[in-house]
């Protein structure tokens, strides 16, 4: 149990590095606004990606980036 909890902790920092890196990059292009409040889409896409197995932070950001601007279009 405690192993879980310990690789729970880890990923869980992955959907925060990740979604810092996305949004960041989106802020930069205009996409979103440069603010302290949390996107919530974003979050959600990144959410959605690592509760399908996605754990790398890196290729989360680039999904969720990928997909976030999909759906502005």
């Amino acid at each position: 149990m405690l192993v879980e909890r310990g690789l729970w902790v880890n990923n869980a920092e992955a959907v925060g590095d990740a979604y810092s890196i996305a949004a960041n990059y989106l802020a930069k292009t205009g996409a979103i606004g440069n603010t302290v409040v949390t996107n919530d889409r974003l979050l959600q896409i990144i959410v959605a990606m690592f509760q399908c197995g996605e754990f790398n932070k890196i290729r989360l950001a680039n999904k969720a980036i990928a997909q976030f601007e999909a759906e502005l279009v």
